[in-house]
């Protein structure tokens, strides 16, 4: 028996969110890939430790989430202070 429209549309719409679903996972992925490569990289240089550390000072907003990566930027400091590049601080809520 033939597909009604009705069935045909909410098949495509299921289609489409499967694909919908995969794409946003893909792009999450490349994310953590390239985070990782990023924290890597700063682990290592002081330079790019002390970067790092600028942009979560002024795009980490929420405490959570600065509470979340507080043990990280900890750890960028340390790598950061090794060659004495001036680091603002980067306040984490305390919960």
């Amino acid at each position: 028996m033939a597909k009604t429209i009705d069935q045909q549309i909410a098949d495509a719409e299921a289609r489409l969110a499967r694909l919908r679903e995969k794409s946003r996972k893909k792009e999450t992925r490349h994310k953590i890939i390239v985070g990782a490569i990023v924290l890597s990289e700063a682990s290592k240089d002081a330079k790019i430790a002390a970067w790092l550390l600028k942009q979560i000072d002024a795009k980490v907003t929420r405490d959570v989430d600065k509470t979340d990566i507080a043990p990280i930027v900890d750890d960028l400091r340390k790598v950061a202070a090794s060659q004495n590049h001036q680091v603002a601080p980067v306040e984490a809520a305390h919960e």
